[in-house]
């Protein structure tokens, strides 16, 4: 008996079912267009195009261009208006709860809710700044204090120096960063110089360095786009040996602080020293905003601080270079006189062969010179003064102008800087190692001829702000509207009667972004504080908020750095 074949049933139609199957669809796409014709809908045409024999057929594709653009700049203002009023709808609407909230719980519990919906501090603030910088300084065995070669002096803070070498137990090194943007001549002085007073590294950090959180192929392809400057590091062995050197001395696992003024290289010592990108680093002012502990090994941690505040005392020229400050949104006075203070210091001779310009007589010149050889213009081919001024410090605080100053010809050191102090500051290490060290790396490192490099005036010591009680912030026109804001709410949820006639004014203040002001109604005692109780209370806050460096943290500000800490 033959064995039957264990096949699956063909899925082959005949042509006669084939063929009705496709009558059938099309009969059917027929009477579909049959009642779209009647409902009205018709298939849009396709646009043929400019023929290329046409005139103008250039300007006529811009036009479409711009007829197009303009379709789309339509279309977003539209979704804007509409989220506006949906943002709008959803604020009064949480007035209104809000509202009800607070009839109900009454008075007592108003006031309550009122004390602990106080705002956080901001860590844009300068004050936030203080506090995690005298964190660093309370928690670290040794302080490392970044100075910038270009300006060694002016990056020294007198304060600071005071405070780490008299709480007793504490040790402070001195890294001098940026080596590769001075001669080596006018190096060495400094490294003699500075090592009178406190031990001194030789430092210079790599620029760029591999990101934990990035794979390889983007990395790699970063490395291949910037080859502006070399990624190799210096002073990193000799730094981590001085390092080592002090852990077998005190025989326990130590912690490092490194403080300094903006943009003088603090994160990126820390990179350089880990051999990964562990901290943020940048070219504006102020990137690190709190503290950043990072594992070097089992024995030494880092702390990563936020810059010393300058003082406001201080010169123009020492708060152009040292000060955080946006130069995006700071005020153009400010940027020209900073501008100003570095031209007024340097060798005229020099800017003019650095910058490739001409004779000029003074700053505002100088500057519309610049803006018109780099194309900084206005409309109308004005040239933009204010922005090229911005963009000069920005070439003076970063890495892109090789500038010296040279060392004071009669050393005095600082009156908090006695001989004991000296000595107690310079055990534990070994000096002479130090010093030849240094110099292998002053070897080892390319750096400019001393025509190239700009010949600059220092104006000393900067002046900085410590203690969070006397650091005075700087608040902007956008920020006092907020306030404002922030007390009409207030008085909204007290005054429930006057609800309706509150929202409307609102709205007109968020419209037209200027503060409404509001007339008393008889019968009824304005609930909003006067202007001395307002200063009572911001003075009172800022005292309980001061920190000073003898006395330990609250329980609550406590900062533990064993447990809570990033890698």
């Amino acid at each position: 008996m033959r064995r039957p074949k264990l096949r699956k049933a063909s899925k082959r139609l005949t042509c006669h079912k084939r063929y009705k199957i496709q009558k059938k669809i099309r009969e059917h796409h027929r009477k579909v267009r049959k009642e779209a014709k009647k409902r009205g809908h018709k298939k849009p045409k396709k646009d043929p195009g400019i023929p290329s024999a046409a005139p103008f057929k250039e300007e006529l594709l811009r036009e479409a261009e711009q007829r197009k653009q303009r379709l789309e700049e339509l279309k977003q203002k539209q979704k804007l208006n509409r989220q506006k009023e949906h943002e709008k709808k959803r604020k009064l609407e949480a007035k209104k709860n809000a509202a009800k909230v607070t009839e109900k719980d009454g008075k007592e519990s108003s006031g309550k809710s009122k004390a602990m919906a106080k705002k956080l501090p901001d860590k844009n603030s300068k004050k936030s700044f203080c506090r995690e910088l005298n964190k660093v300084i309370e928690a670290s065995d040794v302080v490392l204090e970044v100075l910038d070669a270009r300006d060694p002096m002016g990056c020294r803070c007198p304060q600071l120096e005071q405070a780490v070498t008299c709480s007793g137990d504490k040790k402070l090194l001195l890294v001098l960063n940026k080596i590769d943007l001075v001669p080596k001549e006018n190096l060495e002085k400094w490294l003699n110089y500075l090592n009178k007073e406190f031990p001194t590294v030789a430092f210079k950090s790599a620029t760029l360095m591999k990101d934990k959180t990035m794979p390889d192929q983007f990395t790699k392809r970063r490395a291949r786009v910037d080859l502006s400057r070399t990624t190799e590091c210096f002073g990193s062995k000799c730094l981590l040996r001085v390092l080592q050197e002090y852990v077998k001395t005190q025989n326990k696992a130590i912690q490092v602080g490194v403080v300094g003024f903006p943009n003088v290289g603090k994160s990126s010592i820390i990179n350089s020293l880990k051999g990964v990108r562990a901290c943020n680093v940048g070219l504006a002012r102020g990137v690190t905003k709190s503290v950043q502990i990072v594992h070097v090994d089992k024995q030494t941690k880092m702390l990563d601080s936020p810059s010393i505040i300058a003082d406001p005392t201080n010169s123009s020229l020492a708060l152009a270079l040292r000060s955080i400050i946006d130069t995006e949104k700071s005020d153009s006075a400010e940027v020209l006189e900073g501008a100003d203070a570095i031209l007024n210091h340097c060798n005229k001779q020099q800017v003019m062969i650095r910058y490739t310009m001409p004779d000029f007589r003074n700053t505002e010149e100088f500057l519309t010179l610049l803006a018109q050889k780099r194309g900084v213009l206005k409309k109308g081919g004005v040239p933009d003064v204010e922005n090229i001024a911005k963009l000069l410090l920005c070439d003076w605080t970063g890495a892109k102008v090789s500038y010296h100053t040279q060392p004071p010809e009669s050393p005095r050191p600082p009156p908090y800087l006695t001989e004991d102090k000296i000595a107690e500051m310079r055990d534990c290490f070994n000096l002479k190692k130090l010093e030849e060290e240094n110099t292998t790396t002053v070897q080892a490192v390319k750096s400019p001829s001393p025509s190239s490099s700009i010949i600059f005036q220092s104006d000393g010591m900067t002046n900085g702000t410590i203690e969070e009680h006397k650091v005075i912030e700087e608040a902007s026109e956008w920020e006092n509207l907020e306030t404002s804001k922030e007390e009409e709410e207030e008085e909204d949820f007290t005054e429930s009667d006057d609800q309706d006639e509150d929202e409307e004014e609102e709205d007109v203040e968020e419209e037209s972004n200027v503060p409404v002001t509001r007339k008393a109604k008889p019968g009824k005692r304005q609930t909003s504080p006067t202007n001395s109780e307002k200063q009572r209370a911001e003075s009172e806050h800022s005292n309980s908020l001061s920190i000073s460096l003898d006395k330990t943290a609250d329980e609550d500000d406590a900062y533990d750095f064993n447990t809570d800490y990033v890698e």
